[in-house]
């Protein structure tokens, strides 16, 4: 059975990956103003989310890249502290590769998730505890809205190639 949280986050999710699969490396670095994030950084920044949830609600030991992936949930996004990876890191391959570990994480446990994990308590990336439950719904419209930004950011004057 698929979970709810699981046709949401799907559906959000690809549509994030459409908006962004067809940039370039210099267009998913660009910058609609300067401290503000890139499109391939928000990608990125989702993917964290994904890993950070994951990662508490199951208990998961992770990597150093997977421990690199998880900080940018928060590190330049909701607190003052750099984006783990620089621009130039950030090559369209790159990006589709750290999606790639969000989405392996993910989809496993958010399209037939237990009763333990929907009702573990864990931080949420922005501070306060959530459940399980909270963690996939959030999880289900973060992509979404991130997508939205992407849109009007490559639809923004001065976007390279536009």
């Amino acid at each position: 059975m698929v979970s709810e949280f699981s046709l949401s986050w799907t559906l959000s999710r690809q549509r994030l990956v459409d908006t962004i699969s067809d940039l370039n490396d210099e267009q998913l670095s660009w910058r609609i103003y300067g401290k503000s994030l890139s499109i391939g950084q928000m990608a990125v920044h989702v993917a964290g989310v994904e890993t950070l949830f994951v990662s508490q609600l199951l208990g998961l030991e992770l990597d150093t890249e997977a421990s690199r992936l998880r900080s940018s949930a928060t590190d330049g996004v909701v607190n003052d502290k750099p984006f783990p990876y620089s621009d130039s890191e950030l090559t369209a391959a790159r990006v589709a590769e750290l999606m790639g570990i969000g989405k392996g994480l993910v989809e496993p446990v958010i399209t037939d998730p237990t009763e333990a994990v929907l009702k573990k308590e864990i931080v949420s990336a922005l501070g306060p505890v959530i459940t399980g439950e909270g963690a996939f719904t959030r999880l289900a419209f973060h992509p979404a809205y991130h997508q939205g930004q992407a849109y009007l950011i490559r639809t923004s004057p001065g976007f390279p190639g536009a």
